[in-house]
């Protein structure tokens, strides 16, 4: 094998494949990249038997053939060359030779053909849409995937087909964010729990441009492609919790705030909540709704903050506590310049939804304030 191959375009096109290399395993094959030649292409492919994905790119192709190196290693040297094209061949030895300029380096390399094959995908529902559209749908539910891993059907995002519509549930037990948009293509109703650790990769490797991303679901695995990039993905088993039945539809107290105004109090609240004094103990923030303003306080041993607010309100007064960071990840979510924040009572379900629409939804579990 010998290519030649522009180091910034190399540089992407490792970015994209790393995260699928296996950080914990008694396989070190699964620690490699395996690089393939076809034609005037390479492609790379990482795969830890959960996340597999794999890169096309052109380079010239002087000599074909294939390896597996170790990604980390080929990676921090590719990475630390200068900005020009790089030799890439494998000797006698079998060893992989980089060069650049003045420096070269050889790396041991692993047998191809005991590398993993990526599972054969036999798609049964697919969609398509604008990969920014994925990107901003992913951002805007990606943060509420629980990181618990006694409940692995959590660690993962709801893809959730209806009526040609997609929706993007995420939920950790104490919060739930949802996302939805009308598909211009007609597809079938289906429903799939994507793993979060595969989202936030596809999130970095998608671009913000129109062209499109394609969603393939099978039956236990789920196909991403963009670009000239594929991943390849299981689906998590398991019951996903049914959204629909837990989310409020009605309110008794509502606000109506500017968006960047009550991040900016939570924000400043939170130097207070966060306090590092007593790490053990979680001091919630108190939300205070009266007619015409709400009132944002938190006391502790660190000290006192307290935040007003003049905002539209409807309905009663309501007094109630919250974990400020739920809030923020929320409101740091959204883009509309106003927004309604509903509530039932003290120990209900709080929502933040858009004035304007109804494509997406926050629901926060309230944290009971302490007899003073």
């Amino acid at each position: 094998m010998k290519i030649v191959c522009d180091k910034e375009k190399l540089i992407k096109a490792i970015n994209s494949v790393v995260k699928g290399v296996a950080s914990k395993t008694t396989m070190p094959i699964l620690e490699g990249i395996l690089i393939q030649t076809n034609d005037n292409e390479i492609k790379l492919t990482t795969y830890d038997l959960e996340i597999g994905i794999e890169y096309v790119m052109e380079c010239e192709v002087k000599e074909q053939g294939s390896t597996v190196v170790n990604a980390i290693m080929f990676s921090e040297i590719i990475r630390k060359l200068p900005n020009t094209e790089i030799y890439i061949s494998i000797n006698d030895q079998n060893l992989l030779e980089i060069e650049c300029e003045g420096s070269l380096y050889k790396l041991a390399t692993m047998k191809p053909e005991e590398f993993p094959e990526l599972p054969k995908i036999e798609v049964e529902n697919a969609i398509e849409l604008d990969q920014t559209i994925l990107k901003n749908m992913i951002r805007k539910t990606i943060f509420a995937v629980s990181t618990e891993e006694s409940r692995p059907i959590f660690t993962g995002c709801l893809f959730n087909v209806e009526n040609n519509k997609l929706t993007l549930v995420a939920v950790d037990g104490f919060r739930l964010a949802l996302r939805s948009i009308f598909l211009n293509k007609q597809s079938n109703d289906f429903k799939a729990v994507i793993p979060g650790k595969t989202l936030n990769e596809v999130n970095k490797i998608i671009s913000d441009s129109f062209e499109p991303v394609k969603i393939g679901i099978a039956k236990n695995q789920a196909l991403f492609e963009m670009d000239n990039c594929k991943v390849v993905t299981r689906i998590l088993d398991g019951e996903f919790l049914n959204y629909k039945s837990v989310i409020p539809t009605t309110w008794e107290t509502r606000i109506k705030v500017n968006k960047n105004s009550i991040q900016d109090s939570f924000e400043r609240i939170s130097l207070i909540s966060a306090s590092a004094v007593e790490k053990e103990k979680k001091y919630p923030v108190k939300v205070n709704v009266d007619i015409g303003k709400v009132v944002i306080s938190c006391t502790n041993q660190t000290g006192e903050a307290k935040e007003e607010l003049y905002v539209s309100t409807e309905g009663k007064n309501l007094e109630a506590g919250f974990n400020p960071k739920y809030f923020l990840d929320s409101l740091k979510a959204i883009d509309d310049e106003e927004v309604y924040i509903e509530f039932g009572s003290s120990i209900s379900p709080c929502l933040i939804k858009s004035v304007e629409n109804n494509d997406y939804v926050y629901m926060i579990l309230p944290i009971r304030l302490r007899e003073d």
